[in-house]
């Protein structure tokens, strides 16, 4: 491939080659310690809802429509709920900050709190659970 590069007025022309690598190159690579999922076979079901969830890091798997996860990462500013506390759905659990922005965690769900995971000024990440429901 033929270039023309002009600098300070004055007009070069170049040759470059062009090449392609052998092996294609990951647009990302996971941190140490972090398993990198396989490609699904062909005609398997879609990743989005089972992948959605973060893994429990160990233990029994995680009944999802009991359980309240943080969409953010950020850190523990209020806790309203309490163990014990009849919830409906779409009320306040608690106040995460990020960025010097509040977001207010609603419950997904009608219950009762069973166990709060979390106390003012926890840092979160996103995808742990913070609230779990009987």
């Amino acid at each position: 491939m033929k270039l023309k590069l002009t600098i300070d007025g004055k007009v070069y022309e170049v040759d470059v080659d062009v090449s392609q690598p052998e092996t294609p190159q990951p647009g990302y690579v996971p941190p140490v310690g972090q398993a990198r999922l396989p490609a699904a076979p062909a005609g398997a079901a879609p990743a989005g809802a089972a992948a959605s969830a973060a893994p429990a890091a160990s233990g029994p798997p995680v009944d999802e429509n009991k359980v309240c996860r943080s969409p953010i990462s950020g850190v523990v500013v209020r806790v309203t709920a309490q163990v014990g506390q009849a919830i409906q759905a779409n009320d306040v659990l608690l106040v995460l900050e990020a960025m010097k922005m509040e977001t207010v965690i609603t419950s997904p769900v009608a219950g009762k709190v069973a166990k709060v995971n979390v106390n003012v000024g926890d840092p979160v990440k996103g995808g742990q659970v913070l609230v779990e429901f009987e």
